[in-house]
């Protein structure tokens, strides 16, 4: 089966949106399992929630937890519109997932690739495999101008 990356990242860009609405840096997730059904969305919603670990990435691991009943992610793949940091990295991997796809690099806190690499760290019992740059100038946009506005 071939993966058409990009369809899935289109709909983790829709997530993205939707954390702009909420007033927090737009970063949108899915999770797919192995016969390609999405089985969580999530989005960033720090501010929305007051909750400083409520990542794109955590949530959509939390439910796709909860609708696969099972921690054990293996066999899935996240799909994430930017880098994930080192709290959201870790979780990936101590989720047994297979497989990370992400849009743009985060060079600040980037934990996949970037500024670190936990989640193919050796040392670690889990490696994940990782797929940079699908719809990246799209994924970095996303950010470069959600902070612009910010900043005016």
């Amino acid at each position: 089966m071939t993966t058409d990356h990009a369809h899935y990242m289109r709909m983790a860009i829709d997530q993205a949106h939707e954390a702009s609405s909420g007033g927090d840096i737009p970063i949108g997730a899915i999770v797919v399992n192995s016969l390609g059904e999405v089985v969580a969305r999530g989005f960033n919603s720090r501010e929305v929630n007051c909750d400083p670990t409520a990542h794109a990435e955590i949530l959509v691991l939390r439910a796709a937890g909860k609708h696969l009943g099972s921690w054990r992610l293996t066999d899935c793949t996240i799909y994430v519109t930017l880098e994930p940091c080192p709290m959201c990295a870790g979780a990936i991997t101590m989720s047994r997932i297979s497989r990370l796809v992400f849009g743009a690099w985060n060079d600040e806190y980037g934990a996949s690739g970037s500024r670190w690499d936990l989640v193919r760290d050796q040392r670690l019992n889990h490696q994940v495999e990782v797929i940079p740059g699908i719809m990246e100038s799209e994924c970095s946009a996303l950010v470069k101008n959600f902070l612009a506005e910010k900043r005016k």
